[in-house]
């Protein structure tokens, strides 16, 4: 398994928290982002800056993922997508995307779109709350665990 991050919006705390974990269970952990991520040093983590451009990393991230492989995302399409190839998904509040749940959320997310585009304040999602980081923690170590 390896473990690969939408970093562009991925929080600080769920990249530090990705980093102990990808050490203590010595799980290969790729950052992809289309800018420089700051990574320690570690033959396990790495970056891999993709160009600037409009769901550039999504598409890398798709490119390469494998089935089995852990994907850290709170895009929804680019979870459907590797969902499509068997990736496993948990979003940076600790929720797994799955084939149960994914078109329920991508139908939320259109929904959303559409409001937004009719000129609706939607406002975006609260801040990342200690409880977000616990579940986060928790379900990732789930997953890894069963690795």
């Amino acid at each position: 398994m390896k473990i690969w991050v939408d970093a562009d919006a991925c929080p600080k705390v769920i990249k530090e928290i990705l980093c102990r974990a990808a050490e203590r269970t010595q799980t290969a952990l790729v950052f992809v982002a289309n800018q420089a991520i700051p990574v320690p040093p570690s033959p396990l983590i790495s970056a891999l800056q993709v160009s600037s451009g409009i769901d550039e990393a999504d598409n890398e991230i798709v490119r390469r993922v494998a089935e089995g492989d852990l994907v850290i995302t709170a895009d929804i399409p680019l979870a459907s997508d590797v969902i499509e190839k068997q990736a496993l998904v948990l979003s940076p509040r600790g929720e797994r995307l799955t084939t149960e749940n994914i078109k329920a959320r991508l139908n939320i997310r259109d929904f959303m779109e559409t409001l937004r585009s009719s000129g609706v304040q939607t406002g975006g999602p609260p801040p990342l709350s200690q409880s977000d980081r616990k579940a986060f923690a928790d379900g990732l170590d789930r997953i890894l665990a069963k690795q």
